[in-house]
């Protein structure tokens, strides 16, 4: 047997689409007594019936909640959480689990840190003081795109913009590629040569919706006035219109440009209140306005519903319906389009709910599935067949290995509710510095050089994770003579399961080499398992 590693490959997305079950069409509503779960597992199924293929077992009771905390709560479970979890035989645990992790604070503030990824791309700065209340209420995505767009710098909101104002460029196409999952750079010079749909009139439609956005000191602006113009491949001048990626063109009020004497008047107004730290008159017309109107209308919404749906899927199961995820269009249908087309219909006709979008699809057994593969020739990853392995971002990875470190004693099994929580973000607050020293990985993530070496020379790991103190792992392993204890607790702390038989018997006689050093042998103990690829990947 083996473990499936991600594998990057094109797959298909269909704008048109059939429902499931009593729906018959892909503007048919969605059935209000089927489950989200059952929706995935039904057209998921189907596929694998079709290819002949059977799939994966449901991955155990160990692998399935590491997997499952760390998409919900950003981090590996405790020792005593997963020793519960195993134990339990009571019917519907794992629905309980999902529930109970989801009404957690850990589950807002992972959420946060996800789509403070996901919106900032790497830029400067970030939205987690939007991010972090507006996860905690459950804010609904298509109010968090508004917000973005009309950029309120009280709430924070306006980092999406300032990062990106100075070149626009970059903040029409990162709009449309993390909005709408279309990615219209190949066509700022000339008409995309793969994608028909998509012409210099799209790329500069959508740049025109910010062109009249700018910075003024702390606050950003909007003009009444200014046009996008651009130079067609004939070489002729055009003056871009106001258009959606659907195509639509929006009507605006007229306006001229002001005189020289205006713009005179204009600037030294800004400067005044650049000076007084106010923010710039608000624009009798405002094009983001109308974008965030536009791109929410009920016959215009298909990129902007599909496209969350299909970057929730890709975090969740490793790749999108749509793959990649940037690269939404006709000419590249979903691998699922049915179900694609279900999943962002329900969304809006839940008021854009990604809560319950996530709790669904963690609840499928497509989601569950092991990421062992016992045939011979792997399936196509579109089939989801099998579970992809993920590598962890830094956050995760670095909560994890905090929580893998510390003696177990500090979560105990009595300790839940308001307490338990506390004690969680502290151990996140903590790991924090950690993981700005790890990198975010991208589709093709390998383990760099870099990170290697960190875990190899970095005097960092021990002061870290491999104290000899109190609250430690390696405190509290040190002072146990049993060298099968040892390897029990160390193995339950690091990889929230038990170890197995061949385990035990290996780590036991890697032990025996320390018998004159406890404490060395505990370190090197849990250095060796915090190192394996084991604590590195969710799979």
């Amino acid at each position: 047997m083996r473990l499936l590693l991600p594998i990057s490959a094109s797959v298909l997305f269909c704008l048109s689409a059939v429902s499931v079950a009593e729906a018959e069409d892909e503007d048919a509503p969605a059935p209000a007594n089927v489950e989200i779960h059952e929706v995935v597992d039904r057209y998921v199924d189907e596929q694998l019936k079709a290819a002949a293929i059977t799939p994966a077992l449901q991955a155990d009771d160990a692998n399935l909640l590491r997997r499952t905390m760390l998409d919900l709560v950003g981090r590996a479970p405790t020792s005593a959480e997963a020793t519960a979890f195993m134990a339990s035989d009571e019917t519907g645990k794992r629905e309980f689990t999902v529930d109970r992790l989801i009404a957690s604070s850990s589950f807002a503030r992972h959420q946060a840190n996800e789509l403070n990824t996901m919106l900032m791309q790497g830029g400067s700065g970030d939205l987690l003081k939007y991010l972090g209340p507006a996860t905690a209420e459950n804010r609904p995505w298509n109010k968090m795109f508004r917000d973005l767009l009309a950029a309120d710098p009280e709430s924070g909101a306006d980092q999406f913009l300032k990062s990106r104002v100075k070149d626009l460029d970059r903040l029409a196409n990162d709009t449309s590629v993390i909005f709408f999952g279309v990615n219209v750079s190949c066509a700022q010079c000339h008409d995309h040569p793969l994608v028909t749909e998509w012409t210099q009139s799209h790329f500069f439609g959508m740049k025109s919706f910010f062109s009249r956005t700018f910075e003024n000191g702390d606050f950003l602006g909007e003009r009444d006035y200014g046009l996008v113009k651009f130079q067609t491949t004939e070489g002729e001048e055009q003056v871009a219109p106001l258009m959606f990626l659907t195509g639509t063109v929006l009507e605006e009020p007229e306006s001229s440009e002001p005189t020289d004497e205006q713009k005179k008047e204009e600037k030294k107004q800004l400067e005044e209140l650049k000076k007084n730290k106010q923010p710039p008159p608000a624009p009798s017309f405002s094009r983001r306005e109308q974008l965030a109107s536009v791109a929410l209308e009920e016959d215009e919404n298909i990129y902007f519903s599909r496209s969350i749906v299909n970057r929730i899927w890709y975090r969740l199961f490793g790749r999108g319906l749509v793959a990649p995820v940037d690269q939404m269009h006709p000419e590249n249908p979903a691998s699922h389009p049915e179900l694609l087309a279900w999943l962002a219909r329900d969304l809006v006709e839940h008021d854009y709910d990604l809560q319950r979008l996530i709790r669904g699809l963690v609840l499928s057994n497509a989601y569950s599935r092991s990421s062992r593969w016992d045939g011979d020739d792997s399936p196509s990853p579109e089939l989801f067949a099998v579970a992809m392995v993920r590598p962890l971002t830094p956050a995760q990875y670095a909560t994890s290995l905090r929580i893998a470190s510390m003696n177990p004693s500090w979560f105990p099994e009595e300790l839940t509710g308001e307490e338990f929580e506390k004690r969680i973000e502290q151990v996140e607050n903590s790991a924090r510095g950690f993981a700005r020293m790890i990198e975010q990985p991208s589709e093709d993530f390998q383990v760099s050089v870099t990170e290697a070496l960190l875990f190899n020379n970095n005097q960092r790991i021990t002061s870290e994770f491999l104290r000899d103190a109190g609250d430690s792992l390696v405190g509290k392993l040190k002072t146990i003579e049993d060298p099968k204890q040892v390897v029990d607790i160390a193995v339950r702390n690091v990889f929230a399961r038990p170890a197995s038989d061949d385990e035990a018997r290996v780590l036991v006689e890697y032990l025996s080499q320390y018998k004159e050093n406890r404490l060395i042998a505990a370190q090197q103990l849990v250095w060796a398992l915090m190192t394996t690829n084991e604590v590195r990947f969710n799979y």
